[in-house]
């Protein structure tokens, strides 16, 4: 049982910068696939398929490994393989994977986690540039003020 002010929730979580990512959306539409890819581009792994979140101190959000899977991320044809997970850090987007996903957004969402709203983006998963894409929306929508 967590205490009261955490959770477990079902996202791979990178982190870039200092700030962490989260991406959401259904079962094997490629939220491990994206979290490798960030990872190659220098992103470091915080947790995969579930991240544990707490409200900090200072009223953020904060995402760490999730116990059960912590230091290990699935890549699909290979299975489990073992990664050294980053530090926690305050979660600064949540990326949906949708294929509904709108072609353009004036504003980007929120989703409230634990009582904190946090900027979301939906991003088509079948782009040969999403990692570019997550990228870019860290920086237009997460990492604003």
């Amino acid at each position: 049982m967590q205490p009261a002010g955490h959770c477990t929730y079902p996202a791979s979580c990178v982190s870039i910068g200092g700030a962490a990512l989260l991406i959401s959306g259904e079962s094997g539409i490629g939220k491990s696939e994206l979290a490798l890819a960030l990872i190659d581009r220098g992103a470091r792994l915080i947790s995969d398929d579930h991240v544990t979140l707490r409200c900090g101190d200072d009223g953020r959000l904060i995402a760490s490994p999730a116990q059960n899977i912590a230091g290990q991320i699935e890549v699909r044809n290979l299975g489990l393989m073992p990664m050294q997970p980053g530090p926690e850090c305050p979660v600064a987007l949540l990326i949906e994977l949708n294929r509904v996903a709108p072609r353009w957004i004036e504003r980007c969402e929120q989703r409230v986690i634990l009582g904190v709203a946090i900027p979301q983006i939906l991003l088509t998963p079948d782009s040969h540039v999403l990692p570019i894409k997550a990228e870019m929306a860290l920086h237009a929508y997460g990492l604003k003020g």
